[in-house]
C-alpha cells in the first residue's frame, strides 16, 4: 500500500478541482485532514474511520449532505487514480434526521425549534451575510455568461447557475434556522447539555477527550464540536460527572466515563 499521506492526497485532488467547487472541496477536506491527521499514511485509513467522521458531521441535512458529497468525490478520485485499493466513500453514511431535528423540507413541522449556541447563531449570521454578497456576484456571472447566445455548450453559464442554486438553497436553510433558533447557554446544572464542554475517558483505551456539545448544524469534528443528535452527543446529554455510558456508534460500542462538565 502506498505511503502517501492524507495531506498529500488532498493537495493532489484539489489541484484537479476547478471553478467555484474548489473552495468548498478545500474547506471540507481540510476538516477531514485535521480530524484524521494530515501526516498519517492514507493507506492506514479504514472504513470505520470514515464512518466515525460521518457520525461527527451530524445528521443528514442540506449542509451535511453537501459536505459529505465533497468527501465522497475525494475518495472516488483516490480509487480511480490507484491511490486506494477500495473506495471508502460508501462508508460515509449520514444518519437520517428525525422530524424534530430536520427543520427544513416539506416534511418538517413549522413550529420546530433549533437549539443553538450564541456562537452558532453568530456564525450563521456571518455566513448569511457572505452568501448575500455571493448572490450578487453570481447573478452578474450569469448575466455575462448569457451574452454568449449559444446556450447548448455554455459551460460558464452552467457553472454559474449551479452555484446560484446552491447559494439560494443555503440562504433558505439559514434563514429558516435563524427564524426557529433557540439560543442555549450556561445553565449551571452540572449536567451535559447543548452549549457545555464535557471531558470523557474511553474506558477501553484510557484516552481522554474533550467535546463541545452543540446543535446539529454547528457540528465540526475538526474543532471538537459534536452534535447533540450524534450517537456520542445523545448518550452524554443529561449526564453528570462520574456517569458511565455506552455509545452505539458505526465503529462499534464504546464505553465512556464523564470526567468533567463545564458550562
Amino acid at each position: 500500500m502506498t505511503e502517501i499521506t492524507l495531506g498529500e492526497a488532498v493537495a493532489s485532488y484539489i489541484d484537479t478541482v476547478k471553478g467555484p467547487a474548489r473552495r468548498a472541496a478545500l474547506a471540507e477536506l481540510d476538516r477531514l485532514s485535521r480530524w484524521y491527521g494530515p501526516d498519517k499514511p492514507l493507506g492506514a485509513m479504514r472504513g470505520h474511520d470514515v464512518a466515525t467522521y460521518a457520525e461527527a458531521m451530524g445528521p443528514s441535512s442540506p449542509e451535511t449532505s453537501r459536505r459529505a458529497a465533497q468527501v465522497r468525490g475525494f475518495f472516488v478520485f483516490l480509487k480511480k487514480e490507484g491511490v486506494l485499493e477500495q473506495n471508502l466513500g460508501p462508508h460515509l453514511r449520514l444518519k437520517k434526521a428525525t422530524k424534530a431535528r430536520r427543520g427544513m423540507g416539506a416534511g418538517a413541522d413549522a413550529s420546530t425549534e433549533f437549539e443553538l449556541t450564541k456562537e452558532g447563531v453568530d456564525a450563521l449570521q456571518v455566513e448569511l451575510q457572505s452568501l448575500m454578497e455571493q448572490r450578487i456576484t453570481v447573478r452578474e456571472d450569469i448575466r455575462r455568461a448569457m451574452l454568449d447566445k449559444d446556450f447548448r455548450e455554455n459551460a460558464p453559464l452552467d457553472v454559474a447557475k449551479n452555484e446560484q442554486g446552491q447559494i439560494e438553497a443555503r440562504i433558505r436553510d439559514i434563514e429558516e434556522m435563524l427564524k426557529r433558533a433557540v439560543i442555549v447557554g450556561a445553565g449551571g446544572t452540572g449536567r451535559v447539555r447543548v452549549g457545555c464542554t464535557v471531558t470523557v475517558t474511553n474506558l477501553a483505551s484510557g484516552r481522554e477527550t474533550q467535546y463541545a456539545i452543540v446543535g446539529p448544524t454547528e457540528a465540526n469534528a475538526a474543532d471538537g464540536k459534536i452534535s447533540s443528535a450524534s450517537p456520542v452527543g445523545k448518550a452524554l446529554i443529561g449526564c453528570v460527572e462520574g456517569d458511565e455510558v455506552e455509545v452505539d456508534a458505526p465503529a462499534g460500542v464504546t464505553k465512556l466515563r464523564v470526567e468533567s462538565v463545564k458550562d
